[in-house]
């Protein structure tokens, strides 16, 4: 088996946090860019990206007091120069503006309102530039009531950078309204797809406002948002001499009664590409799946030590345990002989609930690859819930020294080093029983193969989201499987790629 050599590459995906986004504006205004041209560049931006959309309307502009304020004053401009009717409504006082924002706001020829409720009547089109997304306090006074009265009134609201309220860093809502469209410029952060502030964006849009495109590499971001440009170049690759062996053997814990989560977990790992996936099944088990399973291989373990002796095969190259295996201390036993053989392991569900009192334990018996799958519920129990979820996550991975997969509709993959990447492909189609067991298979067929873990669980998160896309409503955890060859063959014309 061969590999593409990839790794974090740099690209247009990569997040940016606020504190970041501001060094990028000093880097850019080092590098010659003056502070005034990334202003007027932005609102510039804000408003193609309107007319674009939508036809020409009345417009309120509700503008704070610092640089998104600014931004809207040239945004104001733009539009009024193309004959669209702008009211303008500013924060505070005119007196107290500073830097670019008063050299906008003077260049403005219209009125500038105070902030009230009464700037909404008759607006066909509400802009937020009162914060952007260095806020953290809760929204309150003059511009909590407007924004309460442009939701009340129904028009589009369009977000300058994100909407109001929304925290840069983690999603969190503040009192923001929802809006149709949001644009950010140079890069995305964060809140634009942690929850809730993704559902509070609408569609966003990052402009280019001539921020130069080395301070990407000066900055050095850690985070990005999962896309296959991370990882593409390292799907598995095979030459003409390919074999089973080759491609990768898959083993997992085959739970009983509870068969279904491992069959799905299996049929995950042997469509993400493994060459061989074998299920371990106790003796009393092994009709029930013999009877459902074709390609994959079962095989009966009738005590710990058949287990042990299995897992010394060494054409045996990942493991999975944990969907339907039981929360008991059989459950514990087997992790922990998976955990001591030092390959690549994914824990699942009930492998991670069994150390739910004993995350210690744990962490002392990971000594190799190890990528854990939780959703919310599993992840409180075993490391706490204090914090936003991307912190949670990286916190959690560089305790457990593991690549955390945290679950849910904005999926963190972290790594110990403190790498992130967030997913935002997930459709809502994916709530459903037994998509968390196949999302944990295919991990597994991918580490199997050899591919990177960090990016082996990148790459298995996409892929899970666009096969649920590929297949539609109705979807069934056993539909996405079937789903993966139209995606693969996709990438592969994408990216020129041959996937396993």
């Amino acid at each position: 088996m061969t590999r593409k050599h990839g790794g974090f590459t740099r690209s247009a995906s990569e997040l940016l946090s606020v504190d970041q986004m501001r060094l990028a504006d000093r880097l850019a205004v080092a590098a010659g860019v003056p502070s005034g041209d990334l202003m007027e560049n932005a609102g510039s931006a804000v408003a193609s990206a309107i007319v674009e959309r939508w036809s020409r309307r009345p417009v309120t502009l509700l503008c704070g007091p610092g640089n998104n304020g600014g931004d809207g004053f040239v945004v104001a401009r733009c539009l009024a120069a193309m004959g669209w009717p702008v009211r303008l409504g500013l924060l505070g006082s005119e007196d107290h503006l500073k830097g670019d924002t008063r050299v906008n706001a003077a260049r403005w020829t219209g009125a500038i309102e105070p902030l009230t409720p009464a700037l909404i009547n008759g607006a066909g089109l509400v802009i937020d530039a009162l914060f952007g997304a260095g806020l953290d306090r809760a929204l309150t006074g003059p511009a909590a009531e407007v924004l309460a009265a442009a939701a009340a009134h129904g028009a589009p609201v369009i977000a300058i950078d994100v909407p109001s309220g929304v925290m840069g860093d983690t999603g969190a809502d503040l009192g923001a309204i929802a809006a149709d469209l949001t644009v950010t410029f140079f890069r995305k952060k964060p809140g634009h797809l942690l929850l809730p502030g993704r559902a509070l964006c609408g569609e966003v849009v990052v402009a280019d406002i001539g921020t130069p495109a080395d301070v990407i590499a000066r900055i050095a971001p850690d985070m990005s948002e999962n896309a296959p440009s991370l990882w593409a170049g390292d799907l598995p690759q095979f030459g003409a001499g390919a074999n089973k062996y080759s491609r990768g053997h898959a083993l997992l814990w085959g739970g009983y009664p509870m068969t279904g989560a491992a069959r799905l977990a299996a049929r995950g790992a042997a469509r993400a590409g493994a060459g061989l996936t074998t299920i371990a099944v106790e003796n009393l088990a092994l009709p029930a799946y013999v009877a459902a399973v074709t390609s994959i291989m079962v095989h009966p373990v009738s005590q710990q030590c058949d287990l042990d002796k299995l897992l010394q095969d060494k054409r045996i190259t990942a493991l999975l345990i944990g969907p339907g295996a039981g929360a008991t201390e059989q459950t514990r036993a087997r992790t922990l002989a998976m955990l001591a053989t030092g390959r690549p392991l994914v824990l699942d569900a009930d492998a991670l609930t069994v150390f739910r009192h004993d995350l210690e334990a744990l962490r002392r018996a990971i000594c190799g690859v190890c990528v854990l799958t939780p959703h919310e519920g599993e992840f409180s129990r075993l490391f706490g819930s204090d914090g936003d979820k991307l912190t949670r996550a990286r916190d959690a991975a560089r305790l457990s020294g593991a690549i955390i997969v945290l679950k849910g509709s904005d999926t963190v993959i972290a790594a110990p080093e403190g790498r992130a990447i967030i997913n935002s492909n997930a459709p809502p189609t994916l709530a459903t029983g037994g998509s968390g067991d196949v999302l944990a298979g295919m991990i597994l067929g991918l580490l199997a193969q050899g591919m990177t873990p960090f990016l082996a669980a990148a790459a298995a998160v996409w892929l899970h989201g666009a096969a649920a896309a590929e297949f539609g409503p109705a979807l069934l955890a056993e539909d996405l499987p079937e789903c993966l060859p139209a995606v693969f063959r996709r990438l592969q014309t994408a990216h020129g790629d041959q996937p396993g």
